[in-house]
């Protein structure tokens, strides 16, 4: 996620099972839906939390694109017939109209995408309230859920345009993000329960944003914060990377792409 799509790349901003088990409830279920998911043409766009930033091993592009990510797991189980995979670490709305979007065409039949948190400032904010005071850390959430129900409204409604212009064929699957933390006791180094508490109060915010844009625009909107309960920084058990490396920090890590992503997209799916 050159070196601007680095310095963005630390946006931030249960029933894990359910798909699995109803599958494996009804003779047949998962096989089904891999034929169903057979003749599908699938196109992953978006950010870092699309390609795959946290996961891990990534390839040669500076895009830090990730096997190990929901939308390549989603294609693999499916066997769909074709998957193409622009998702780039740090990208903003601006990035997926002016080159993302290059990927789609009318042969396109599903998209998915994360977009907005780069958009929105929250690598900025994240690292305002982990290193910084808790003024500085309240007046960069304000400022950037100001941003989130003025100005990112349109750039969301252009982006999902932008989609519906190249693959008018296409079903467009928004994911949200996740709540990064849990706000239990989580050792003195830690960010405060009061900073813990208002990050994720402004992932609410931009979840909200981005589900009301996405049905504006026809799409569905697949929520991923039920999946991730639990399983936030300070966590017994985090699938949300803290300050363990400055690229990854506060991105899923493997499991949260497998088991929060993954469910969360294969539940709107089918």
């Amino acid at each position: 996620m050159p070196q601007r799509p680095l310095a963005r790349a630390l946006t931030a901003l249960v029933a894990v099972l359910t798909a699995a088990v109803g599958a494996a409830a009804v003779p047949g279920a998962a096989h089904a839906t891999a034929h169903a998911a057979a003749g599908v043409n699938y196109v992953a766009l978006g950010d870092s939390y699309s390609s795959g930033v946290g996961a891990g091993p990534y390839d040669q592009s500076t895009c830090l694109r990730s096997e190990k990510s929901y939308a390549p797991l989603w294609a693999a189980a499916n066997q769909v017939a074709s998957f193409t995979f622009p998702a780039c670490g740090g990208a903003v709305t601006a990035d997926v109209i002016g080159s993302q979007v290059n990927a789609l065409s009318t042969g396109t039949t599903l998209v998915t995408i994360t977009i907005g948190g780069n958009d929105a400032g929250f690598a900025d904010v994240i690292t305002s309230c982990r290193f910084g005071s808790t003024s500085s850390c309240t007046d960069a959430v304000n400022e950037a859920k100001v941003f989130a129900t003025g100005e990112l409204p349109g750039r969301l409604d252009r982006t999902y345009a932008a989609i519906r212009d190249r693959a008018p064929n296409a079903r467009l699957i928004v994911l949200g993000y996740p709540r990064l933390f849990e706000t239990g006791s989580c050792g003195l180094l830690a960010m405060s329960t009061y900073k813990r508490t208002i990050l994720n109060e402004a992932a609410d915010l931009l979840a909200s944003v981005t589900a009301g844009r996405a049905a504006a625009a026809g799409a569905t909107f697949a929520d991923t914060r039920p999946y991730f309960a639990g399983h936030g920084v300070c966590a017994a058990a985090p699938w949300i990377r803290d300050v363990s490396g400055v690229i990854e920090a506060y991105h899923p890590n493997a499991d949260g792409y497998r088991y929060g992503y993954l469910p969360a997209l294969t539940a709107v799916t089918g």
